[in-house]
């Protein structure tokens, strides 16, 4: 009897079922010029997203159509809520200009308590330049974000606005699917049981209950499932479940 197949199914309820390339400053899109920015303060959640003026002409901009936006004199380049911001940065910019991120930073400072580094993964090879912005992100307490275009990056911000007021258990899984969870985690604990096999047994039966009283052969004219997947879960079943 597979350990991990016990552990998983007896929380079951059957019944319920970088490096510079170059000295040279240029200008990303989006690219922030901080010291020319000052610090506006909005205290009211009924204000759109806040853009950084320097931020004009960024295509992710164009991603933002849930949210209302607007232009203001901010230090990030971008802030979701009272409490919340963001600033931009492109691998790309970033590899040309290493230093733009501690300057951007040091302006910043302890403001805001939800500070997070949006990038963009515009390079071919971005494993060098994620981990030296990784950790500047762990000892700047910044939040580091992937974007793989400017479309996904515009809604990363979006999304942060949209639920800027929203409860912790808006975002938590719904419990209704909790025990569907479970059971496909009990029945991949079968090798070589995947997790498709897994939905299909449940979606052929509907219950463990089921499963557990069906026959090697029935088990076995699931598609996918096979003769030799199907004698293996079938053994593992109906197996003793009690140690001598």
């Amino acid at each position: 009897m597979d350990d991990s197949f016990d552990d998983a199914l007896a929380s079951v309820d059957v019944e319920g079922i970088s490096k510079s390339v170059s000295d040279t400053k240029q200008e990303q899109p989006g690219t922030s010029d901080a010291s020319t920015s000052k610090t506006v303060k909005k205290l009211s959640s009924s204000f759109g997203l806040l853009v950084n003026k320097k931020q004009k002409g960024n295509p992710l901009l164009k991603a933002v159509t849930n949210v209302t936006w607007e232009f203001d004199d901010i230090i990030p380049d971008y802030q979701m809520g009272q409490t919340t911001c963001a600033l931009f940065l492109s691998l790309k910019y970033h590899n040309l200009n290493p230093d733009y991120i501690h300057e951007r930073l040091k302006l910043l400072g302890k403001m805001y308590q939800l500070r997070v580094l949006l990038v963009l993964i515009d390079i071919d090879d971005p494993h060098q330049p994620l981990k030296h912005l990784s950790r500047i992100c762990i000892l700047a307490d910044l939040t580091l974000m992937l974007a793989w275009s400017f479309e996904e990056a515009g809604k990363i911000l979006e999304t942060y606005k949209i639920y800027e007021n929203k409860p912790a258990d808006v975002l938590m899984e719904k419990s209704e699917s909790y025990p569907y969870l479970k059971l496909i985690q009990a029945l991949t604990a079968v090798k070589p049981v995947n997790k498709t096999d897994a939905m299909t047994l449940l979606g052929r039966f509907g219950t463990l209950k089921n499963i557990i009283e069906a026959s090697e052969y029935q088990l076995s004219q699931c598609p996918g499932l096979g003769p030799r997947k199907a004698k293996r879960l079938y053994q593992v079943l109906h197996e003793n479940f009690c140690r001598e």
